[in-house]
C-alpha cells in the first residue's frame, strides 16, 4: 500500500515537472532555438538591438547568428546552444542580465574562430605579417561588423 502511495506521489510530481517543462518550452519558442533563423533571437527583447544591428551589416547577405556565434561541428553547436539556452533562461526568468547584453569569454572565443575560419586568407597573411604574442582579436578592430551600429 505506501509502495503504490509513494509510486502515485513520484508520478504526480514527475508529471508537474514534465507538464511545467513543456509550458515553458511552448511558451519561451524553445522549438525555433533548433531553427538557423535569426527571427528566433528576438524572442528576447533584450536582442531586438542585436538583430535590427545585423540587418544593417554587412554579414546580413552571407551569415546568421549560428554562422558567427555557434561552433560549426554538430556537438560544439548544439553544446553551446543549449548552455546558452539554459543561461538565458535562468537570467531572464531570475533576473540579473546586464543590458546591453554582452558577449561572455566562451562566446566571444567562438565568434574569434569562426571569423579566423570565414576569413582565413587575410587573417593568415595578417598574422605572418604582425606576430603577436597569442594572436591578434579581430573582434579588438572589427567589433561592430556583425552588428552595425
Amino acid at each position: 500500500m505506501a509502495r503504490n502511495r509513494l509510486l502515485m506521489v513520484v508520478g504526480v510530481c514527475a508529471g508537474m515537472v514534465a507538464g511545467l517543462g513543456g509550458y515553458t518550452f511552448w511558451y519561451a519558442k524553445g522549438f525555433s532555438y533548433m531553427t538557423n533563423d535569426p527571427i528566433a533571437c528576438v524572442n528576447c527583447h533584450i536582442m531586438r538591438d542585436q538583430f535590427d544591428a545585423w540587418t544593417r551589416s554587412s554579414h546580413h547577405a552571407v551569415a546568421v547568428c549560428n554562422d558567427c556565434h555557434t561552433p560549426h561541428d554538430f556537438i560544439g553547436k548544439w553544446t553551446t546552444k543549449s548552455l546558452n539556452g539554459y543561461h538565458h533562461s535562468l537570467a531572464f526568468t531570475v533576473g540579473g542580465f546586464h543590458e546591453p547584453i554582452r558577449i561572455k569569454p566562451r562566446n566571444k572565443a567562438v565568434t574569434e574562430h569562426n571569423c579566423r575560419r570565414c576569413h582565413a586568407p587575410i587573417v593568415d597573411q595578417i598574422d605572418r605579417a604582425h606576430p603577436v604574442s597569442g594572436g591578434m582579436s579581430c573582434l579588438s578592430c572589427h567589433r561592430d561588423v556583425g552588428h552595425l551600429h
